[in-house]
């Protein structure tokens, strides 16, 4: 196996060093939980577990709380993550143990029997930090599902591409952010058609952004779901990550995880979503139901990508699998829900 990047061995060096210099100052672990999701067989568990001085406020809610860590943007990156620390998983009688990884993370699956479909908990530890992490057990017969990109398909910034991550990350705060009209009615009508329907929203946005984008979801009436965000910085085989392929590798592990599951594919045509998504239904046309896309703004267009049109024009896939477009979620719901309608009367 070849070693990682430079840069990522680098980081995982001065993580390890500026550990040890917290712990000597008698740091202590605490455990940020997020929201995760399973099926009859497996429960996906992600949460970070920081380092924080004594007087810090332990734990954070999935959702809505208000803690030292659910601050405005740039705070949570001067947070110090805690490097290859043990981790304890609790579900329900059994009890599995973990490491972080260089970056303070837990993303990992662990066999569970037992578990009913619908909203569960599962225990975590680290040091003498524990907390609940939310858990969407989703039904194995479930038929339908829905996945979600973010930023300019449910939040608005009207701001260049080059500064949206910076924005967002570090100076933004949920009350600031604009919300694409209609996009949560629509999600909340085809909920109620489908309501069993897992939603997830997938996005290139950092885990350390995720308390900030819980609360706009739930300020706006979003419904509840796993968030599937990236981590910044250096990967074991470059300097950053790409985007692009953290959408690809998430929608890969959703279909291999529910097997059974239609996916109604919902993103935007200001940057990739339309390849990634007509991909994803090239070789898996029997696992979407629909790809629908929010048509940004000429001035949206621009501040995208620099043009005045869509980067890609046309139908996103080769296969039948329908696609359809329009302004905002208002315009986007009757459209979906007449697709979903012609298949339920083709099956």
């Amino acid at each position: 196996m070849s070693r990682p990047f430079f840069a990522a061995r680098l980081e995982y060096l001065l993580n390890v060093k500026r550990n040890a210099r917290a712990r000597n100052r008698a740091w202590s672990e605490e455990v940020v939980p997020y929201t995760g999701y399973g099926s009859s067989k497996f429960i996906r568990v992600l949460a970070r577990v920081l380092l924080t001085p004594d007087e810090a406020t332990p734990g954070l809610a999935w959702w809505g709380d208000v803690s030292p860590l659910a601050q405005r943007g740039w705070r949570n990156f001067v947070n110090l993550p805690a490097v290859d620390a043990t981790v304890t998983v609790r579900v329900g009688d059994e009890e599995y143990q973990v490491e972080t990884n260089r970056n303070g993370h837990v993303d990992q699956r662990f066999p569970v029997r037992g578990l009913e479909p619908g909203w569960h908990s599962v225990e975590i530890t680290s040091g003498s930090s524990t907390v609940t992490a939310p858990i969407i057990i989703i039904d194995p017969d479930q038929e339908y599902g829905l996945v979600s990109d973010i930023d300019d398909t449910i939040i608005s910034t009207s701001l260049p591409r080059p500064m949206l991550a910076a924005w967002n990350t570090f100076v933004l705060q949920e009350s600031a952010r604009q919300a694409v009209p209609g996009m949560a009615e629509m999600y909340r009508a085809l909920l109620a058609d489908h309501p069993q329907a897992p939603v997830v929203y997938v996005s290139t946005g950092a885990w350390n952004t995720a308390p900030t984008l819980n609360r706009f979801l739930n300020h706006h009436g979003y419904p509840r779901g796993p968030l599937l965000l990236t981590d910044w910085g250096p990967t074991n085989s470059g300097w950053f990550r790409s985007g692009q392929e953290h959408k690809r590798t998430c929608l890969r592990d959703l279909a291999i995880d529910f097997p059974k599951i239609k996916w109604i594919l919902i993103g935007d045509d200001g940057q990739h979503d339309p390849a990634l998504y007509g991909e994803f239904a090239e070789s898996h046309p029997d696992r979407v139901s629909v790809i629908g896309l929010r048509e940004l703004t000429p001035g949206e267009q621009v501040l995208a990508h620099g043009t005045l049109g869509s980067l890609e024009s046309g139908q996103t896939s080769n296969v039948a699998v329908p696609e359809v477009r329009a302004g905002d979620g208002h315009e986007l719901l009757p459209l979906v829900q007449r697709e979903l309608a012609h298949e339920a009367r083709s099956v």
